[in-house]
Protein backbone atom coordinates (compact mmCIF):
# COMPACT_ATOMS: atom_id res chain seq x y z
CA UNK A 1 0.00 0.00 0.00
CA UNK A 2 1.41 3.52 -1.08
CA UNK A 3 1.76 5.91 1.52
CA UNK A 4 -0.55 9.12 0.98
CA UNK A 5 0.78 12.20 -0.25
CA UNK A 6 0.65 15.70 1.65
CA UNK A 7 -1.80 18.07 0.55
CA UNK A 8 -1.63 21.15 -0.43
CA UNK A 9 -1.26 23.58 2.93
CA UNK A 10 0.25 20.53 4.79
CA UNK A 11 3.18 21.24 7.09
CA UNK A 12 5.61 18.69 6.05
CA UNK A 13 8.59 18.15 8.21
CA UNK A 14 11.76 17.33 6.48
CA UNK A 15 14.38 17.71 9.61
CA UNK A 16 17.25 15.89 10.05
CA UNK A 17 16.49 12.51 11.23
CA UNK A 18 19.85 11.64 13.14
CA UNK A 19 19.58 7.87 14.37
CA UNK A 20 16.32 7.52 12.39
CA UNK A 21 17.94 8.14 9.52
CA UNK A 22 20.01 4.39 9.43
CA UNK A 23 15.58 2.72 9.49
CA UNK A 24 14.74 5.73 6.95
CA UNK A 25 13.03 5.01 3.59
CA UNK A 26 13.11 7.20 0.29
CA UNK A 27 9.91 8.31 -0.56
CA UNK A 28 7.82 10.89 -2.06
CA UNK A 29 6.12 13.82 0.13
CA UNK A 30 4.19 15.68 -2.13
CA UNK A 31 2.74 15.67 -5.77
CA UNK A 32 0.40 17.73 -7.36
CA UNK A 33 -0.03 17.87 -11.31
CA UNK A 34 3.07 20.95 -11.14
CA UNK A 35 5.25 20.18 -8.33
CA UNK A 36 6.67 16.86 -7.09
CA UNK A 37 8.63 16.97 -3.37
CA UNK A 38 11.07 13.82 -3.48
CA UNK A 39 12.85 13.08 0.31
CA UNK A 40 15.64 10.05 -0.80
CA UNK A 41 17.86 8.29 1.32
CA UNK A 42 20.69 7.19 0.56
CA UNK A 43 22.90 4.09 1.85
CA UNK A 44 26.92 5.07 2.30
CA UNK A 45 28.67 4.74 -1.27
CA UNK A 46 24.80 4.24 -2.68
CA UNK A 47 24.64 5.58 -6.46
CA UNK A 48 21.97 6.44 -8.72
CA UNK A 49 22.00 5.99 -12.09
CA UNK A 50 22.62 8.85 -14.69
CA UNK A 51 19.45 10.59 -15.66
CA UNK A 52 17.30 13.68 -16.34
CA UNK A 53 14.56 15.90 -15.58
CA UNK A 54 12.90 17.90 -18.59
CA UNK A 55 12.65 21.46 -16.44
CA UNK A 56 14.63 23.01 -13.61
CA UNK A 57 15.11 20.61 -10.11
CA UNK A 58 16.59 21.35 -6.85
CA UNK A 59 18.72 18.99 -5.10
CA UNK A 60 19.00 19.64 -1.07
CA UNK A 61 21.07 17.43 1.10
CA UNK A 62 19.14 17.42 4.33
CA UNK A 63 21.96 15.31 5.96
CA UNK A 64 24.72 13.22 4.98
CA UNK A 65 27.16 13.77 1.84
CA UNK A 66 26.43 13.31 -1.50
CA UNK A 67 28.09 14.11 -5.05
CA UNK A 68 26.46 15.81 -7.43
CA UNK A 69 28.19 14.41 -11.20
CA UNK A 70 27.47 15.67 -14.07
CA UNK A 71 29.00 15.74 -17.69
CA UNK A 72 30.91 19.13 -16.63
CA UNK A 73 31.54 17.70 -12.66
CA UNK A 74 30.98 17.13 -9.77
CA UNK A 75 29.21 19.08 -7.20
CA UNK A 76 29.78 17.97 -3.05
CA UNK A 77 26.90 18.85 -0.78
CA UNK A 78 26.61 18.75 2.31
CA UNK A 79 23.74 19.29 5.29
CA UNK A 80 22.20 22.09 4.48
CA UNK A 81 23.17 23.09 1.07
CA UNK A 82 21.97 23.19 -2.36
CA UNK A 83 22.46 23.22 -6.01
CA UNK A 84 19.78 24.09 -8.99
CA UNK A 85 19.65 21.78 -11.87
CA UNK A 86 19.21 23.72 -15.14
CA UNK A 87 16.49 21.70 -17.65
CA UNK A 88 17.36 18.59 -19.43
CA UNK A 89 20.74 18.24 -17.55
CA UNK A 90 22.04 15.11 -17.24
CA UNK A 91 23.24 14.35 -13.68
CA UNK A 92 23.05 11.03 -11.27
CA UNK A 93 23.94 11.45 -7.41
CA UNK A 94 26.94 9.35 -4.82
CA UNK A 95 25.74 9.06 -1.31
CA UNK A 96 29.37 9.16 0.39
CA UNK A 97 27.82 8.58 3.77
CA UNK A 98 24.55 7.76 4.73
CA UNK A 99 22.52 10.31 3.48
CA UNK A 100 19.29 12.04 2.76
CA UNK A 101 18.17 14.45 0.15
CA UNK A 102 15.44 16.55 -0.59
CA UNK A 103 14.22 16.98 -4.60
CA UNK A 104 12.04 19.19 -5.43
CA UNK A 105 10.39 18.69 -9.32
CA UNK A 106 8.51 21.07 -11.52
CA UNK A 107 6.27 18.79 -13.66
CA UNK A 108 4.24 19.40 -16.81
CA UNK A 109 0.72 18.24 -15.95
CA UNK A 110 1.97 15.40 -13.39
CA UNK A 111 4.85 14.27 -15.30
CA UNK A 112 8.93 15.36 -14.85
CA UNK A 113 9.95 13.96 -18.14
CA UNK A 114 7.59 15.61 -21.30
CA UNK A 115 6.51 12.27 -21.43
CA UNK A 116 3.14 12.47 -20.45
CA UNK A 117 2.89 16.35 -20.86
CA UNK A 118 0.40 17.92 -23.44
CA UNK A 119 2.94 17.91 -25.87
CA UNK A 120 3.71 13.72 -25.46
CA UNK A 121 3.58 11.57 -28.57
CA UNK A 122 -0.04 9.74 -29.07
CA UNK A 123 0.36 5.90 -28.22
CA UNK A 124 -0.63 3.43 -30.58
Amino acid sequence: MALPHAQLLDTVDVSPLGDQLAEARSTSLIKTSRVQLLHLVFDERQDQPTHHVADESIVHCLEGHVELVYPGGVRALTAGQLVVLPAGQAHGLRARSRSAVLVTLLLQDGDASNLGGPEAPATP
